[in-house]
């Protein structure tokens, strides 16, 4: 995703390298017996706090904020939203005959269903080099949002297997951007601190879109089936298609790019908008000038045990979280017609949506992941279970409530993933490219585990589910000690009294060789800076 401050007008640039850069040069720094100390106070001072915001400054930055929130917010979520609705209304055309127009098989559909992954997962690592190269993020996202509702608008004439096959994967393709592409345009808005809950918000957006898209699948299948000589799978997709690119024109001509290109920002909000952002890229989050490649980024992302940890266990959570793409299937089961299993998706997601904002909010205050992470686990497992085994209407219907809570997971796992891994970016965006393409690898095979032969209980793919969550679950015990060990080492690093290892010396060489800065600076950075349990 590249560093935030080389995207800065070059004055910015300038000023705060050359800053960082005399700050570097007047730190005493001496090795003696993997010892390493920093004389001078007051430039020690200087070189953890580096420069603040003024409280003039405070006052705009509050204005801009308010103001970056009132449109860029809305507007993500809303494209969010249409996204998870063009990925998801193939389960909810099972429900409308697609099956039948199509003369599809079982294995037929989840071929159509899985193939779509195969496009998403390949075209994530060429999407984020394509990123690299976009100077307007707004055009960019706005390209492919009106592709993505071309290809669904599209998808409503075809007549056979091998026209399905061919939209979804084309589908993944054109939908692949989107998620890295948001990462990186928040990223250019919103300082570390204030990107948790924007991303939060932002991920609510796929969850209400399982709500709305069920919803207006009900009222499409009720009141459109036929119209037209269309059956109503079909009006589904030419709908949600035709709105999907109308809104991908919005965002193309009002979604602005950078802050100094916004014209509604006075030269006040401009300055201190650039200002902040370069401050917080400086402090802890700087490519040194572009020192670090994307190669050495990739180098480094794959020589740290996290990148595997994380990505294995975003693989169990969205492999758990398949039955998404099968709810109005399994609502279904519950011994109602097509209209009121369509209905009956949208409980368990609106449920959701206000239960995983207060959770994200909870653990932000509270500062802790691991707990919040770990106790959805067996909630999940209990939802299965009850599926598996039971027959009445409520307690197969609480358990898809039950079962949703691996969308809690989800969210606070992007959580864990910035702080675990939170610099140089160049690592930072290649982890978070190889995770993103792990974890929605999972959606390429799971399709696989749900066949109509399993009805009602899907026993074989609820066990799947057990399976998985409980190896996401495991994966953030192993998580919890390394981040502990790794805190252990930072705090020793910290005392200047203590002696440092010979590992300690490598990783503080390292982190001087990826940052571009000496190892007295480097030692610097972990000052006061702790992984999130």
């Amino acid at each position: 995703m590249g560093s935030l401050v080389t995207d800065l007008p070059a004055a910015f640039q300038t000023t705060l390298l050359k800053d960082g850069n005399e700050k570097g040069d007047n730190i005493h720094k001496e090795i003696h017996d993997h010892d390493i100390t920093i004389g001078d106070e007051v430039t020690k001072e200087e070189a953890r706090h580096m420069v603040e915001l003024t409280e003039e400054e405070r006052v705009i930055e509050k204005k801009l904020r308010r103001k970056i929130d009132s449109l860029i917010m809305p507007l993500v979520v809303l494209v969010y939203l249409m996204n998870y609705i063009d990925r998801n209304n193939y389960a909810a055309a099972k429900l409308q005959g697609l099956e039948r127009d199509l003369n599809l098989n079982d294995t037929e559909y989840q071929v159509g269903l899985s193939i779509l992954f195969v496009g998403y997962v390949l075209m994530q690592v060429p999407s984020n080099a394509m990123l690299n190269f976009c100077g307007k993020p707004s055009w960019y996202l706005g390209f492919f949002i009106i592709a993505w509702g071309l290809v669904s608008t599209l998808t409503s004439q075809v007549q056979s297997y091998g026209g399905i096959v061919a939209c979804r994967f084309i589908l993944g393709v054109v939908e692949a951007p989107f998620f890295p592409g948001i990462l990186f345009y928040l990223s250019k808005w919103y300082t570390k601190s204030e990107l948790n809950l924007r991303m939060s918000i932002f991920y609510s957006g796929s969850l209400i879109s399982g709500a709305f898209g069920s919803l207006i699948a009900a009222g499409i299948l009720s009141g459109l089936d036929g119209a037209r000589g269309l059956a109503s799978w079909r009006w589904l997709y030419i709908i949600e298609g035709t709105v999907t690119i109308f809104i991908g024109f919005v965002v193309t001509f009002l979604l602005p790019d950078f802050p100094h290109t916004w014209k509604l920002l006075t030269p006040e909000m401009k300055a201190v908008a650039n200002r902040r952002m370069a401050l917080d890229a400086a402090e802890a989050d700087l490519d040194a000038g572009g020192k670090t490649s994307h190669l050495a980024g990739m180098k480094a992302a794959f020589k740290d045990p996290k990148t595997y940890i994380l990505a294995i266990a975003y693989h169990g959570i969205t492999g758990a979280a398949g039955f998404q793409n099968f709810y109005p299937t399994l609502t279904q089961t519950l011994g109602y017609d097509s209209i009121i299993s369509l209905l009956l998706v949208a409980p368990p997601y609106v449920f959701t949506v206000f239960y995983s904002l207060a959770h994200g909010l909870t653990s932000d205050k509270v500062g802790n992941r691991f707990w919040f992470y770990m106790y959805p686990v067996p909630i999940v497992i209990v939802g299965a279970l009850l599926f598996m085994f039971t027959d009445g209407f409520g307690p197969r219907y609480f358990s898809l409530f039950l079962l949703n809570f691996i969308f809690v997971m989800n969210g606070t796992i992007y959580a864990w993933i910035a702080n675990a891994i939170p610099r140089p970016p160049a690592k930072r965006a290649a982890a978070l490219a190889f995770m993103n393409s792990i974890g929605n690898a999972a959606s390429i095979w799971t399709p696989f585990t749900y066949n109509d032969a399993d009805k009602p209980y899907y026993r074989e793919a609820m066990g799947i589910n057990i399976g998985l969550v409980g190896i996401a679950g495991i994966c953030g015990i192993i998580m919890r000690f390394y981040l502990q060990y790794q805190n252990r080492q930072l705090e020793r690093m910290e005392n200047e009294d203590a002696t440092l290892t010979e590992r300690d010396v490598k990783k503080l060489e390292k982190t001087a060789e990826l940052e571009g800065i000496d190892i007295a600076t480097a030692r610097m950075l972990q000052k006061g800076y702790r992984y999130i349990i």
